[in-house]
């Protein structure tokens, strides 16, 4: 790194934070810093959902993840996203919006019951957490292996962006962080397409590319329909599956997600908002899944270990790029860090004032008083992450750490929240599905990780056919348990215990509004459409061009 790349480093990102400490100002009220006023217009959600969506853990796992195993990770990218994004903006998020919830585990407690809030908000809280620990420890490959940092130097810097992110989060709230989030997203595709530019060229394209990959005996690698698995015995289409429930859970489950779209100005707008997120997502991941098999054509890096795969993106980065350009790219890692930081610190000091602290610990005091707990939570949660650092260093990649987290608590919430939606499930059934999910997620954890899928049969319990059996577990326990209590109309919520404060700040939430337009949304502009345009994409995508 010359000190010109610095300069771009601190330039471009200190701007961005002095933007959202700025902002910060003036946001007092629960509704501004939870939700940013119900005000937020499609486009800055949109971006912002992008940003926080590649993240650069992202960036790093996902290079490693395609240089060790293939393409097939765009599948989440693609029909994983795009499902996902029309469950939460179509079906499950307008339903908690027109409630007036702030948060996706308050909208359990009105269709399943308080104890069904209460393990949303801890499964949310370990889900992103751990999530976050991922964020950190690529940012440690990134700093150490692109600009040569002493470990010391990377997680001192780390440290430093943990708490300028916490900062104008924890007083800015959603506003902050969306506006910067926006900003943010528009460097880290200027550095993605610089780097992919560079690398592209280097390897002579994709016909020099699959040159080498048949020259190799890895003609596989960029072929999803071609990858079976860790064991070479699971299914491509089960893989295809597994991505797809990953993404659904995503951006249903997730509320660094949900939270963006429940602070849309209108229904319309949540709904254009998500569509850009993914429309915004899927080539910038394209382009990082692309860099890993990349690799594979150039001569230095077709002999890098499979255990050292999540360093092939900073090599990549500081081999190939010049001074200035380097700057651009680590200038873009650094805005994907500080928005996944900041979207992570929001989110789940939603999650944990309302869910747990306001509900159940303290339950009545002044708006302001609750403001506070939101700000001081946010330098906790965004300390979690730290927790999980002894558990990624022994995975084999980081991608493979988070699917190996992910089917244990998420799939089952997931469940959850589609069967609230979508179907008349009885009121106890919630809890008892999570409960049952849950335990399978955890007896398939415990044999992975501890007996190497030799306790139980392999086809129960590996990576990629748990999701399947999460569903499934989940799934029956409910229908289970509505077929023997009787069904529940989905439209049925109870009313909740909130008093005091959390009724209401609900009440001091804006009217809801269907559109921001004058009279009607505008042919051209109908969600619908560029949803089904969003859907036959992704499955071109994955189906055909990669196939």
């Amino acid at each position: 790194m010359t000190p010109i790349d610095w300069l771009i480093v601190f330039v471009v990102n200190g701007a961005v934070i002095a933007y959202g400490i700025y902002l910060a100002r003036g946001t007092e009220t629960s509704s501004e810093w939870f939700l940013g006023g119900r005000a937020l217009p499609w486009w800055a959600v949109g971006l912002s959902m992008f940003a926080t969506n590649v993240d650069n853990a992202d960036i790093v796992g996902v290079t490693g993840s395609t240089f060790k195993e293939g393409i097939h990770i765009v599948s989440v990218y693609a029909i994983g996203s795009v499902a996902g994004a029309i469950l939460a903006a179509f079906f499950v998020v307008p339903k908690m919006y027109r409630a007036g919830f702030f948060t996706n585990a308050e909208y359990l407690e009105a269709r399943f019951g308080p104890s069904t809030r209460v393990l949303s908000a801890l499964i949310q809280l370990q889900y992103r957490s751990s999530m976050l620990g991922l964020i950190l420890w690529s940012a440690h490959l990134l700093l150490t292996e692109l600009v040569g940092m002493s470990t010391v130097q990377a997680w001192s810097l780390i440290v430093v962006l943990v708490i300028f992110a916490g900062f104008y989060t924890a007083f800015g709230g959603l506003r902050s962080v969306v506006w910067t989030d926006a900003a943010q997203g528009i460097v880290m595709m200027i550095a993605a397409l610089i780097i992919f530019g560079t690398i592209w060229q280097a390897a002579g394209g994709w016909s020099g590319l699959t040159a080498e990959l048949d020259r190799t005996g890895r003609t596989d690698m960029a072929h999803i329909g071609r990858y079976w698995g860790d064991d070479n015995a699971t299914p491509p289409w089960m893989v295809v599956v597994a991505w797809t429930i990953i993404g659904s859970g995503y951006w249903t489950v997730n509320h660094t997600q949900t939270m963006r779209l429940m602070g849309a100005r209108s229904l319309w707008d949540m709904k254009m908002a998500a569509l850009f997120g993914v429309a915004l997502s899927l080539p910038i991941m394209l382009v990082s899944a692309s860099l890993g098999i990349l690799a594979r054509a150039l001569p230095d890096f077709q002999f890098i270990p499979d255990a050292e795969a999540d360093t092939v993106y900073p090599l990549l980065a500081n081999a190939f790029l010049g001074p200035g350009l380097k700057g651009i790219v680590v200038a873009g890692v650094v805005a994907a860090i500080v928005s996944t930081f900041d979207s992570m610190g929001s989110a789940l000091s939603a999650i944990f004032t309302r869910d747990i602290y306001a509900r159940f610990l303290v339950r009545d005091r002044d708006d302001h008083h609750y403001v506070l707990v939101g700000r001081v939570a946010t330098i906790g949660v965004l300390a979690l992450g730290f927790l999980y650092l002894p558990f990624i260093a022994k995975q084999q990649n980081m991608i493979k750490a988070f699917t190996t987290l992910i089917s244990v608590f998420a799939t089952p919430l997931l469940i959850t929240y589609l069967a609230g939606v979508l179907t008349p499930a009885h009121r106890r059934s919630g809890l008892i599905g999570l409960v049952v999910g849950a335990s399978y997620g955890v007896i398939a954890l415990v044999d992975r990780q501890f007996f190497e899928n030799e306790w139980l049969p392999s086809w129960f319990t590996t990576r990629w056919t748990s999701f399947g059996w999460s569903v499934l577990f989940t799934s029956l326990a409910i229908a289970v348990t509505t077929l023997r209590l009787g069904r529940q109309s989905q439209d049925q919520l109870a009313e909740t215990k909130d008093t005091g404060w959390l009724l209401r700040s609900r009440e001091q939430l804006p009217p809801i509004r269907e559109h921001p337009f004058s009279d009607r949304v505008p042919t051209w502009l109908n969600p619908v459409p560029w949803a089904v345009v969003c859907v036959a994409g992704s499955a071109y995508v994955v189906f055909v061009a990669f196939w």
